[in-house]
């Protein structure tokens, strides 16, 4: 049965009007921003994505796994002007690409909303190039926030943005934007036999892959220059060490002449924090070692045969 907006309660119109209305005015301000990315890898590998315009001279954000490779790369804009381009910087460990175009693009830039004001329920609206369906539009909400993600490298996202909003490949690289018409997300991926639940990588994690690729060139990170795995600590140990948490990361083995044999960090050692932070495992000491602990005097709280050990390191960047 066919639901007539002509005797829903005036209220209720009002709502649908509303919403309609929030929709629209935010596709009609995003959507001339949004590319359709086409790459050729030279090996007769082929790809598509979408992604968005972030300055009109050029710069396009989209994901690393649309331009991974890429040997030629192809801007289709909304007016359906074609345009060349190239990847000046891409970052596989957060899933984010900055392509420039090889012309201006003489096309609006996007806003990037601040993620951390995203929060459960907000609106949520896809635009990207599903399928090949160029300017394709979903609509839904922000699901959770602050979500972990596996990237293909294996290092964990974080702050990732969950929606309901329907993405199809092709949409991988496009915005999730908010009522205003802020990019909140750049959208990254799905669940296979999933309803409704997709992701985005959080806005302020592409801005910082932005701003390092152009002042860098590339994502710049630290190293201590050790190889560990995870180690549970033994409850005798955790008491007499008065450690709090379960599990550490365990040196394995640390590299001549690194910053961790600097300290004098050996195999064996146990590190339970780094610069102030819990580390329960190789996830948190890579979330840790930024660029902005590069070349820094970090401390280090480690356990070794069970008693607690406190030293400094200095990161270096990672290669």
């Amino acid at each position: 049965m066919l639901d007539d907006t002509n005797n829903l309660p005036a209220d209720d119109a009002v709502l649908l009007d509303s919403y309609s209305l929030a929709v629209t005015s935010a596709v009609d301000r995003v959507t001339p921003s949004v590319v359709h990315i086409a790459v050729s890898a030279g090996n007769g590998r082929r790809g598509a994505g979408s992604g968005f315009i972030v300055a009109g001279d050029g710069l396009v954000l989209t994901n690393s796994h649309v331009v991974s490779g890429a040997r030629q790369v192809s801007l289709t804009l909304h007016d359906g002007r074609e345009v060349a381009g190239h990847v000046l910087g891409d970052d596989p460990h957060t899933d984010i690409a900055v392509v420039r175009s090889n012309s201006g693009l003489d096309a609006p830039a996007v806003r990037l909303a601040d993620s951390k004001s995203v929060r459960p329920g907000l609106l949520a609206i896809a635009i990207g190039n599903p399928l090949g369906f160029q300017s394709s539009v979903t609509a839904g909400v922000v699901s959770a926030v602050g979500r972990s993600l596996r990237a293909q490298t294996g290092r964990l996202i974080d702050d990732v943005i969950q929606t309901d909003a329907a993405l199809n490949p092709g949409n991988s690289g496009g915005p999730l934007v908010n009522s205003a018409g802020q990019v909140m997300g750049v959208n990254t991926a799905i669940i296979p036999g999933a309803q409704g639940i997709c992701f985005s990588v959080a806005s302020n994690t592409a801005l910082q892959v932005l701003l390092q690729v152009l002042q860098h060139g590339r994502v710049r990170r630290a190293a201590l220059g050790i190889e560990g795995q995870v180690t549970v600590i033994p409850r005798h140990v955790a008491r007499h060490a008065e450690v709090p948490q379960p599990t550490g990361v365990r040196i394995m083995r640390t590299l001549n002449d690194s910053p961790a044999e600097a300290a004098g960090l050996q195999a064996g050692d146990l590190v339970i924090a780094l610069d102030g932070v819990p580390m329960l495992g190789i996830d948190d000491l890579l979330r840790v070692l930024d660029h902005e602990r590069i070349g820094r005097s970090v401390p280090v709280v480690a356990l070794r045969r069970g008693e607690r050990l406190e030293t400094v390191v200095v990161p270096v960047e990672r290669r």
